[in-house]
């Protein structure tokens, strides 16, 4: 294939200047902070009028923190849509440079799919998908793809063996789609990406990074790869993934409120942070040498939580990255960019233990030397996506303390005229209406202003079912969420507080399909929510009846604020069961309700996925119950030689015969995992044990080995039954 030199870093001027950079922050920010300062100011001179206690001084404090995160997210709304406004031609988008080019790409690319314990079958589905999309640009003979495994449950290693083959066999793909499976999985994820850059990555210019959920658009990542050879300054091109193929209502809601709020958000992200955006570890493309020379994370001092290992590593390498002068942008107009998301509630959140522990780790980073003010913020922003949590459960909790001091100790309201009641001849009432009415305004005004701009754009309106659907869906999403934010905020509290006393997350495989939780699971996993509810409803009741055995009449204004809080700490559990139901998503399928464009039209490239099969073949096969996984890597003929041609030859030990004949009379359950595991990569152990189950008598060996010979029997006479019918 002819090439085309591709021009070094520093060449060219720069694709958005830094004045205009600096000058895009300095507005966004700049109206973040002012419009903070006059919350604070308010709520201030709001608690001078009723009497300033000295636990209003954490409560301001918390309260500039929290409501400076709810102006931050907003304005990210607000700069969205103002961006949409500007137009596709006026607002910045760094795909434009691949507007217009066609031909042969200049270097080659890899596709990299990390697993870890995935449905191989389905993995390799997505793979098919995105194979075959690439092949329909023309383009697929810049591409390889590497299936990365880390997986630890030996029957799915055995699995993913097997489909991979079949995968290979069925699109012609040996030598453009490689596995392997690295026997000691350090560093997680992290290190399994950089065990490719650096025994692969030299072939390559960039690598697509996807996790086993990932599904991507063939010719829009030909177009990520045009980009990535115009332009040399980029490091890393990072998509906003749609998520897709959600059955539950809790799914359903997530997609759904991603897919309607979810471009105004990014498009106000890319106003401020422009080329020096983040990777969020998947669905991106990465330039390789860059990424080999700057990306190689070191340990934390400490052990874990807060030290070892890096968790969040995707932050921290687009720190790196910027940091030596690379750009990492957003490309919001990548359109074909799919995941999928987890099936209910408690999946979510075992899912965020995780994404906690890597956040918090990134305190030790945020105030490091040299690093550009986007990466701090984007650091920020991480950790404050968990650290808000306590946050404002601390500021409810002051709250509550305050209005049982208030109330039980007949506080009287201090003779003062504050400047509200000077200036704008407002009462203390009327200022604690006019400051909630700010929140709330902040609060929805970034699904109210998404909801109006889908409706009265047409294509958008018709893409998600029309006007009834989407404002139902709308009207519903919130009230769920809402039920549900009470519940996260503890949820994420009790993570926070359980990295502090120092237990460190495991690193399990995601649960991705599910029939749903059940009540005795969602008891047990919601318990502390619930008792909560129960308490503070109680001392939010008790604070009432305070006030009126102290003369000054029933005032149960407190607990009417708190209920959406109590309701959804009490409702914790039956909404979690609620929501986490298949048969409930697929009834408001059928209306149309929390639909996506993407359910009502599906993209070319998910119907590929939906219906590939070349994973699949029953002559090699190791899901089947009598010769599952290892079983099947020993007794079944191709399967063994498949798995027999990915290892090392070489002449049987005594130990490893030794191990053989132990699982042989012993069966697999005889030995340890690590046992197993050892013998599995002894290709002479694994060619010993294969002969012996055929050739052996039955007395002496393990009935697993017997069982799984007898079941070809079973199916032969089954094949000759069905000949003589």
């Amino acid at each position: 294939m002819e090439t085309t030199e591709i021009p070094p870093r520093d060449s060219g001027k720069r694709f958005f200047g830094r004045f205009r950079m600096v000058l895009r922050r300095t507005i966004f920010f700049g109206s973040v902070l002012i419009v903070n300062i006059a919350a604070v100011l308010w709520l201030t001179d709001l608690f001078w009028r009723m009497g300033f206690q000295k636990a209003h001084y954490p409560l301001l404090a918390i309260f500039a923190v929290l409501n400076g995160l709810l102006v931050l997210g907003s304005f990210h709304a607000i700069f969205g849509a103002f961006d949409m406004l500007l137009g596709r031609r006026q607002s910045v988008r760094i795909s434009k440079l691949a507007d217009g080019k066609t031909g042969p790409l200049l270097r080659r690319h890899a596709v990299v799919i990390p697993v870890y314990n995935e449905d191989s079958v389905k993995v390799c589905a997505r793979i098919e998908a995105i194979y075959r999309s690439i092949k329909a640009t023309g383009n697929l003979e810049s591409f390889d793809f590497f299936i990365l495994s880390d997986t630890r449950d030996l029957d799915l290693w055995v699995m993913e063996e097997t489909s991979w083959t079949n995968l290979c066999r069925s699109l012609d793909g040996f030598g453009r789609i490689y596995y392997r499976r690295r026997k000691t999985n350090e560093n997680r994820k992290a290190g399994n990406i950089g065990d490719f850059v650096r025994t692969w990555g030299g072939g390559y210019e960039a690598m697509l990074v996807l996790d086993a959920d990932s599904l991507m658009d063939g010719a829009d990542i030909v177009k990520m790869t045009r980009i990535m050879e115009a332009y040399p300054r980029l490091g890393i091109l990072q998509t906003p993934p749609k998520l897709i193929r959600g059955s539950s209502i809790f799914t359903r809601l997530q997609q759904f409120a991603m897919r309607l709020y979810g471009p105004l958000f990014i498009r106000g992200l890319n106003f401020w942070q422009l080329s020096g955006g983040s990777y969020w570890g998947h669905n991106a493309l990465i330039r390789v040498r860059p990424f080999s020379e700057f990306c190689e994370l070191p340990a934390l001092p400490g052990r874990e939580p807060f030290g070892g290992r890096i968790l969040s590593h995707d932050f921290v390498e687009a720190a790196l990255m910027v940091t030596q002068g690379w750009e990492v942008w957003l490309a919001w107009d990548i359109e074909g960019t799919y995941e999928e998301a987890p099936p209910t509630l408690v999946d979510h959140l075992i899912r965020d233990r995780r994404w906690c522990q890597g956040n918090l780790q990134h305190m030790w980073l945020i105030f490091a030397r040299k690093l550009p003010f986007s990466v701090r913020m984007h650091l920020f922003m991480g950790i404050m996506a968990y650290l808000g949590s306590p946050l404002w459960f601390l500021f409810l909790a002051l709250g509550t303390w305050i209005a049982w001091d208030r109330f039980s100790s007949e506080l009287s309201q201090l003779p003062f005229e504050s400047y509200a009641a000077r200036w704008f001849h407002i009462d203390g009432i009327q200022q604690s209406l006019i400051l909630t009415a700010a929140i709330f305004i902040l609060l929805f005004l970034p699904k109210i202003l998404a909801v109006i701009g889908a409706i009265f754009t047409p294509s958008i309106r018709r893409s998600f079912g029309g006007v009834i659907p989407l404002v139902v869906g709308a009207l519903m999403e919130t009230i769920v969420s809402m039920l549900l934010a009470p519940c996260i905020m503890v949820a994420h509290t009790m993570m926070v507080l359980s990295i502090i006393l120092g237990r460190a997350v495991g690193w399990g495989n995601q649960n991705r399909e599910t029939d749903g939780t059940s009540w005795g699971d969602a008891l047990r996993f919601h318990a502390m929510q619930t008792f909560l509810g129960l308490a503070w409803t109680a001392v939010a009741l008790a604070i009432g009846y305070n006030s009126k055995t102290h003369g000054i009449g029933s005032n149960y204004t407190f607990a009417l604020w708190m209920i959406p809080i109590l309701l959804g700490l009490l409702l914790s559990a039956p909404v979690s069961v609620w929501t986490s139901r298949s048969r409930y998503g697929r009834a408001l399928a059928k209306r149309k309700i929390l639909s996506t464009p993407e359910e009502l039209n599906p993209p070319s490239v998910i119907i590929l996925a939906d219906n590939a099969t070349a994973a699949v073949d029953p002559a090699l096969d190791a899901s089947l119950s009598a010769r599952r996984g290892v079983v099947a890597a020993v007794v079944d003929p191709y399967v063994n030689g498949v798995h027999v041609s990915l290892l090392e030859l070489g002449e049987i030990t005594p130990a490893a015969e030794i191990l053989a004949e132990r699982c042989l009379s012993e069966g697999p359950t005889g030995l340890t995992k690590n046992e197993l595991s050892d013998l599995l990569y002894l290709a002479p152990a694994m060619l010993m044990m294969h002969r012996a189950v055929w050739l052996r008598p039955a007395e002496g060996m393990h009935a697993v080995w017997t069982q799984a010979v007898e079941s070809y029997r079973r199916r032969l006479d089954q094949s000759a039954s069905i000949e003589l019918s």
